[in-house]
């Protein structure tokens, strides 16, 4: 609207009588004037065979009056405005000026000897200081104006404008601007690298010029390739880790090297301590890798992982990158049901009672001496929520649903134990064949692999088989048996193999197959052995032989302990973000970016353990700003029949510590929360150097607009181009008179006073 007001007022309107126009076509405009005559013929014989000539020569001139206007009508006239144009029409010269023009690989002086690479920022203000748009003034009817977008902003600019979010690169929000802000424009000439991570794509804008017949030119700068570069693109720590215990840190690296590189990785303590690892990155590839750390402090832990440069590397500022990670000590409460006391129960048991960051009970269900007994053993299985709640991870051995075993509720406490409060569970079957009972409870969906029912006792081989890692296998912290990542697969290679195994056909879906059968296959591959998923909000495992307890050959407790020791404290890793006796909160994503929902999931309890089952939970949201929002924690929607289980979504606006409080519902609101934690959100730059030109979104928006792409050393061209732009055209406004609601009043009018006169002339 205030486009068009601004239109109007600049420009001159005339009005001439030579602007009325019928839109019909030539044979109704003849058919009409036919009409007409025929009716003012039947006027004249009406007339004359009057007995009251002047009254009747007024009525039949008002009807062939009525009827001329109606004709008039059906032939659709239109009064059509001109508006000249009086401002000269203006060309634009836009400037990139965003973070990624620092770019420095554009040549200056190509051919010459001795090529000047400069950045894309310094080449595009040669093109403006050799003010090569002067000549346009030269005929004094043509206006220029320079304009820049995406400049860099000071820290409060940046935050007031975007709310910490990173800023980037809008190209269609920059054309936008200009053709609102421009209303005499005739054609916009670009400088920039194409780069736009922001807003809509850049063509939407350009189909708008096309509409405005308004023409893009474009000068491109910066190379076609990404300049010789390594870059550590992301680290993925975990929130914590447990004092003492290896910490596994995945990272990204990605190479614009047109050579194999082989460098090192370096992860650095604040007190200066150093840990490497040797990586190889083939030429233009990116590699996912990771790195352990030990914790040996507990509280926050500031890292630096670093990327050795390489040899010809132009950008060395994005081979680094800080993490922190919480170190904590750590109690593990873990259940072990079985039915006999095989090898694996035992070693498992002695496993997890000497692992001093692990509390564990046993249950021993004997089928003909009863429940064992003795240190750490309970005698039955607890019947109670708030007494198996405090289970972080449930062993599953050789053990089903039935007579002197589980029960169909034990089995649903046992699901409803994983699936809304985040505990593990671990199955571990034997040669007694009890699992298919397990198949037909509740349990049986969380089972993460097809068994085959007809064979309940297993297979047994009379040889051993190893396992063989997957590639999942052979980077997941639970198969990391050895101090490195290199020693592992030796190690793994090394283990005593397996006589007996469970009848698995193949892996269901949304799981992970960390090792398979080395010797065994059917139609659908190897036959997983090791498998994990995520169910609900908890996680399941699935070892398919029961002779882990094998790998002590030689080595005593070293792997095995090992092995056991980081299934319990991968799966109650979530469960543990954020507990205490009444609540346990924990999230996802655990390192969100601005812009990322986090879901925040809680358990809840009475004093006594047992579910809370309240309407709500408050919540109180303390922004890295400092700003504080309280919102509720609902009952979740999903799985909730145990009723411990609330969950809340909230948008990550800034980067930095979000303090999240969580207090219980008869809590006062000015009290401390029962439980805190902190989400740390990473910040990431959307403008980024050496990234490649994006010339081919650049000639696709100067296509569209009708307009070119024009190289830096074609200056002359591109003004033989906006010389010969048309000047804007005389604007016409038709004015549909037949369509108009004035006509319609007139034509009731005639009509009415032709119905009067009627009357009055006594004809009815």
């Amino acid at each position: 609207m205030q486009i068009t007001e601004k239109l109007l007022c600049t420009r001159q309107v005339n009005f001439r009588l030579d602007q009325l126009h019928f839109s019909a076509p030539t044979l109704y405009i003849w058919l009409g004037f036919l009409l007409l005559a025929a009716i003012a013929t039947y006027c004249i014989i009406a007339f004359r065979r009057a007995s009251r000539p002047v009254r009747t020569g007024l009525l039949e001139a008002l009807r062939f009056l009525i009827a001329s206007f109606v004709v008039i009508l059906l032939l659709k006239p239109e009064w059509h405005r001109t508006i000249e144009p009086t401002d000269n029409p203006e060309i634009v010269i836009l400037t990139d000026a965003s973070g990624s023009m620092a770019t420095v690989d554009t040549i200056r002086n190509p051919g010459s000897a001795a090529p000047d690479v400069v950045s894309r920022s310094e080449m595009a203000e040669d093109v403006l200081s050799s003010e090569f748009y002067l000549p346009l003034l030269d005929d004094g009817k043509t206006k220029v104006s320079i304009e820049t977008f995406g400049a860099l902003r000071t820290a409060e600019e940046e935050t007031e404008a975007t709310g910490d979010k990173p800023s980037g690169t809008n190209l269609s929000q920059a054309l936008n601007d200009i053709l609102e802000d421009h209303p005499d424009l005739r054609s916009v000439v670009m400088l920039t690298d194409g780069d736009s991570n922001e807003g809509d794509p850049p063509i939407t804008a350009a189909q708008k010029y096309r509409i405005r017949d308004i023409p893009i030119f474009t000068i491109p700068f910066g190379s076609d390739t990404r300049l010789p570069d390594l870059e550590l693109v992301s680290v993925n720590a975990p929130t914590y880790g447990v004092i003492g215990e290896n910490v596994q840190i995945p990272f990204t690296v990605r190479s614009s090297m047109d050579r194999d590189l082989r460098t090192v990785v370096r992860l650095t303590t604040e007190d200066g301590q150093e840990q490497t690892k040797d990586i190889l990155i083939p030429a233009r590839e990116t590699v996912y890798d990771s790195m352990l750390f030990r914790l040996s402090s507990e509280g926050s832990n500031v890292l630096t992982m670093t990327l050795s440069p390489a040899s010809g590397e132009l950008l060395a500022d994005n081979n680094s990158r800080q993490l922190t990670i919480t170190g904590k000590p750590e109690n593990i409460r873990v259940l072990v049901i079985d039915t006999l006391p095989r090898w694996e129960y035992r070693f498992i048991r002695n496993a997890l009672s000497r692992d001093p960051g692990v509390e564990v009970d046993c249950l021993l269900l004997h089928p003909t001496l009863g429940a064992g007994n003795g240190p750490d053993y309970i005698q039955a299985f607890p019947e109670k929520l708030e007494e198996l709640q405090k289970y972080d991870v449930v062993f599953l051995g050789d053990i089903g649903v039935g007579p002197e075993q589980l029960t169909e509720k034990q089995a649903e406490l046992l699901h409803g134990l994983v699936t809304e409060l985040a505990s593990g569970l671990v199955f571990i079957p034997g040669s007694q064949g009890h699992w298919p009972s397990l198949l037909e409870s509740t349990l049986g969906n969380l089972i993460p692999v097809e068994l085959d029912e007809k064979r309940p006792e297993g297979i047994t081989d009379s040889s051993p088989s190893p396992l063989e890692l997957t590639s999942k296998g052979r980077s997941s912290l639970l198969t990391m048996l050895a101090d490195t990542e290199e020693k592992n697969p030796a190690v793994w290679s090394s283990l005593p193999g397996f006589f007996w195994h469970a009848p698995v056909i193949r892996a269901k879906s949304d799981t992970n197959i960390l090792a398979v059968h080395a010797n065994r296959r059917n139609d659908y591959g190897r036959l997983p052995m090791l498998v994990t998923a995520q169910k609900g909000r908890g996680k399941v495992l699935f070892l398919a032989h029961d002779s882990a307890w094998r790998w002590r050959r030689g080595v005593e407790d070293l792997y095995h302990y090992r092995f056991w020791g980081q299934v319990a404290r991968w799966m109650s890793y979530q469960r543990n973000l954020a507990a205490e006796q009444q609540l346990r909160v924990y999230y996802t994503p655990e390192r969100p970016k601005p812009g990322n929902t986090v879901t925040i999931k809680a358990n809840a309890f009475d004093i006594n353990g047992a579910p809370l089952k309240a309407k709500e939970l408050p919540i109180e949201l303390t922004a890295p700003s400092g700003k504080t929002t309280r919102t509720k924690l609902l009952p979740s929607k999903q799985g909730n029949t145990l009723g411990a289980a609330y969950e809340v979504d909230f948008e990550i606006t800034q980067a930095g510590e979000w303090n999240i409080g969580v207090f219980l519902p008869d809590q006062d609101s000015a009290a401390t929360p029962q439980i805190e934690t902190i989400i740390l959100a990473q910040q990431e730059k959307l403008e980024k150097i050496g990234q490649p030109a994006q010339r081919k979104s650049l000639a696709e928006i100067s296509a569209l607009s009708r307009g070119k792409l024009v190289e830096a050393n074609q200056l002359e061209s591109l003004l033989g181009d906006l010389r010969t732009l048309p000047l804007p055209q005389p604007k016409v406004i038709p004015l549909r008179i037949w369509a108009h609601p004035l006509a319609a009043i007139i034509i009731i009018t005639l009509l009415g006073l032709f119905w009067v006169g009627r009357k009055l002339n006594g004809v009815f």
